[in-house]
């Protein structure tokens, strides 16, 4: 089990917390985890794509020219393959590309990426990245870059934290997640993972232990 600085919104450590050894601090598995990747980029694809063939295509119902004595090639319709126009051969129909994948396996792949990022040091955790009860991008990213200067950074955020959101979402170096959508893409993604104290008690289903003494 290791153990992480809580940063406060002026960058000071305002306390720490251990991250469970069986959630960050886990086996790699690679080859699981490029399944579960894979499965995922594959759910997201919309699979809406479709050519018509010979017989969807509008038109060609009448013989372009007699069977014989015009020394060309016979043809039955305009709307075959060959002509311009025409239908399209085992061309792509719609379909859908989600593969299943266990929850279990989701869930190891998961922890590997998290303990990956967690074993260099590429998790971090602050209490707010604003003060008060205003939305400010400005000040969110000041409090962001006391943790990190990473470009591709994945901002873990509660499901009711609207105000850190609001201050985040525009900020082109970060990806923005909830906690309960975390997944081994976005992890793999991205340079650091940012969780605040909040998301990461959510995150884990109980208040993650802090150390005595602090607060």
């Amino acid at each position: 089990m290791s153990t992480v600085d809580v940063i406060n919104v002026e960058g000071a450590k305002a306390g720490s917390v251990e991250l469970p050894g069986d959630v960050f601090d886990v086996q790699a598995n690679i080859p699981l985890m490029h399944q579960v990747v894979v499965a995922q980029l594959a759910a997201a694809r919309q699979g809406t794509h479709k050519a018509k063939t010979r017989g969807e295509v509008a038109g060609g119902g009448k013989k372009p020219y007699k069977q014989k004595g015009t020394g060309r090639a016979r043809q039955g319709s305009i709307r075959a393959p060959q002509f311009t126009g025409g239908g399209v051969v085992h061309g792509p129909v719609p379909r859908d590309y989600s593969q299943r994948t266990p929850k279990k396996m989701k869930a190891a792949a998961l922890r590997g990426a998290l303990s990956d990022r967690a074993r260099d040091g590429r998790v971090h955790v602050v209490e707010a990245f604003v003060s008060g009860d205003k939305p400010s991008t400005k000040a969110a990213v000041a409090t962001l870059r006391k943790a990190t200067d990473s470009t591709k950074v994945l901002v873990v955020l509660s499901s009711t934290d609207e105000l850190n959101w609001l201050s985040l979402r525009n900020e082109t170096t970060v990806h923005l997640i909830e906690s309960g959508q975390l997944n081994t893409y976005d992890v793999l993604v991205a340079d650091v993972v940012v969780f605040t104290k909040e998301a990461l008690d959510e995150f884990l289903g109980a208040p993650a232990a802090a150390e005595e003494g602090n607060k």
